[in-house]
């Protein structure tokens, strides 16, 4: 299992979701912007803003992804 943080995957905060999988670190973290989205959270707004920046070219948004994985992968496993 792994750790990374809201902020380390382009989020505003530092919520720690744990994992065994990259998949599942992203989809954890997915649906905590979406909870942020839902109650305005301003700093995770702004945050969302850059993402889809990000988005909007498929190669810049592919390399960020595998960026985030190869981190993902060199993280030690918790005990």
């Amino acid at each position: 299992m792994k750790t990374m943080t809201c902020n380390q995957l382009g989020g505003a905060c530092n919520l720690k979701f744990k994992a065994n999988t990259f998949e599942g670190i992203t989809a954890m973290s997915k649906n905590h912007g979406k909870e942020m989205f839902l109650k305005g959270d301003k700093a995770h707004l702004k945050a969302r803003s850059e993402m889809r920046k990000l988005m909007s070219s498929p190669e810049t948004m592919n390399e960020w992804f595998e960026n985030k994985r190869k981190e993902f992968d060199q993280l030690p496993d918790n005990k």
